[in-house]
């Protein structure tokens, strides 16, 4: 183990930082994070283990002070949302955290890009990867410039993609690039190597290429994984004409993928993503054990989804152009046009039982009312770009602040009273749902007997559009809302008279012995 140092880690609300936080403590070092919304982390098991900052990376003076006394670095942030400004918002972002790094004396930046060819034209995705690194590498701070390929690991988001394609479809149309050779790493092998970055000496200043054990092309990646899931081998047809823009509409309907993350995914496909130098081991060895095969990351892989154990996923990521101002828990409408859809009713069940049913809505659980509606709302805003429902949730009992939730985002969870969810559908406008348990009337005795929920839908129009859209699903509203507060306090009594009878069984069956 390397000598304890302090760590600034930007990204750590996404898929590789929020596993790097916690075993990096666990290796004895001060850790630090610096994100725009700090609240994201309020749930995260190390949370109380780091030290939490609030910054904008792309906005230099809010990184006031983040990155004093600072030994290493860790740049693991990538705009991968859609339209023209994302590669701006990453060379300024890297400008700024270059600047500051110097400024603040840190001896060593770590940063994760992609595998690229050297003697290709890149996708834009992959050049905006390929400045970043350089920024940082031209920064005055060593710096150690890691180039992966495709992740394979519990929800990330290229393993997902092979995942549910293979998983849907046992005949498969696609581009040309299915032949393409890939060189896939399994995410521990990341971590392993972004760990031991931190003690690299100081005239370091390089980009290494990193991958597993296996060169593959993409095509028998989805084989290999639909043996590993025990399916039958897929047919694969490749289509010459199915351009990257239409691959990536595909992805979006099929797979949970919104079509703005796998659009730069499947550009990054276009060339062969495999290792060009392989002098990684004369600087940082390998894991002791060897470096994960494709296949058993997929086995692993596999069994932490099963196992409901997925520490992070793609979908904790906030999806570009969805509301980012978190709603006030006592907001002033005064002077803003809001529309309301208010409904509360009492629960025979305690808070507690209350409250585990309102925890455990969405994914494979469903939202309490017209699976239907709910189903044809997911496959519209998937038609037209947006994350649909099937995100998902990436616990089937518990939540947290920030992750995903189908096409909400989890913004505020006081466990027991409160969940608000933020919607990051395409919607013209800003939506949120929130879910408040309380304790009952008071009975005779004049305490209070069995719970009550208050079931909020709020939506902030966006101009003519935001006004026209609210009217034309308000006759929805009666049947979905009013179903969903009637079926989840069901749900809560059944739950309670269920654990009622069990305990009455129990009675009697102590009393017959």
């Amino acid at each position: 183990m390397m000598d304890a140092v302090r760590v600034l880690i930007t990204g750590a609300t996404g898929y590789i930082g929020g596993r790097l936080a916690p075993r990096l403590v666990e290796e004895g070092h001060r850790v630090r994070v610096v994100v725009r919304s700090p609240e994201k982390l309020r749930d995260v098991p190390w949370h109380d283990s780091v030290e939490i900052k609030r910054g904008d990376l792309t906005d230099s003076a809010s990184l006031s002070g983040v990155f004093d006394d600072i030994d290493v670095v860790y740049y693991l942030v990538h705009a991968m949302g859609g339209g023209g400004s994302f590669s701006d918002i990453d060379k300024r972002s890297a400008e700024n955290v270059a600047a500051a790094a110097r400024d603040a004396g840190v001896r060593r930046i770590v940063y994760l890009g992609g595998l690229h060819p050297s003697d290709r034209e890149l996708s834009t995705h992959l050049q905006s990867r390929l400045e970043v690194g350089r920024i940082l590498l031209d920064s005055e701070v060593p710096t150690v410039v890691f180039q992966a390929g495709v992740v394979i690991g519990s929800g990330s988001a290229s393993f997902e993609m092979v995942r549910h394609l293979t998983n849907r479809l046992p005949v498969m149309t696609t581009p040309k690039w299915v032949h393409n050779n890939i060189q896939p790493i399994a995410v521990r092998d990341v971590l392993h190597y972004l760990i031991a970055a931190a003690a690299t000496t100081p005239e370091v200043n390089r980009a290494f290429d990193i991958g597993g054990p296996d060169v593959m092309q993409y095509g028998e990646m989805m084989n290999t994984y639909a043996d590993v899931a025990g399916l039958v081998r897929r047919r694969i047809l490749v289509l010459p004409v199915l351009t990257p823009r239409l691959a990536g509409h595909w992805v979006g309907l099929v797979t949970p993928i919104p079509r703005g993350l796998a659009m730069p995914l499947i550009e990054s496909l276009q060339n062969d993503a495999v290792m060009h130098n392989h002098d990684i081991d004369d600087f940082i060895p390998p894991p002791a054990e060897g470096l994960t095969p494709y296949r058993e990351a997929v086995r692993l892989a596999l069994r932490k989804i099963e196992t409901g154990e997925v520490e992070t996923a793609w979908s904790g990521a906030t999806i570009a152009g969805a509301p980012s101002d978190p709603l006030p828990s006592d907001p002033d409408w005064a002077g803003e046009a809001v529309y309301v859809d208010h409904r509360e009713r009492d629960c025979a069940a305690d808070p507690k039982t209350l409250w585990s049913v309102v925890e455990s809505i969405g994914g494979e659980n469903g939202w309490y009312s017209f699976p239907l509606a709910w189903a044809i709302r997911g496959w519209m805003d998937r038609a037209v770009g947006g994350v649909g429902l099937r995100r998902g949730r990436r616990d089937p009992r518990r939540l947290n602040t920030g992750e995903a939730l189908d096409f909400w985002r989890v913004e505020e969870i006081d466990r027991g009273k409160l969940l608000r969810l933020r919607a990051e559908m395409k919607v013209p406008g800003g939506a949120w749902l929130e879910l408040r348990v309380s304790e009952g009337p008071a009975g005779a005795d004049g305490r209070p007997v069995g719970s009550h929920l208050d079931q909020r839908a709020v939506f902030f129009p966006r101009g003519l559009a935001g006004r026209a859209y609210w009217y034309s699903i308000l006759p929805f509203h009666g049947v979905v809302f009013q179903g969903m507060i009637t079926n989840i306090t069901g749900a809560a009594e059944r739950e309670t008279a269920a654990i009622r009878e069990s305990a009455a069984a129990k009675d009697t069956e102590s009393a017959a012995d």
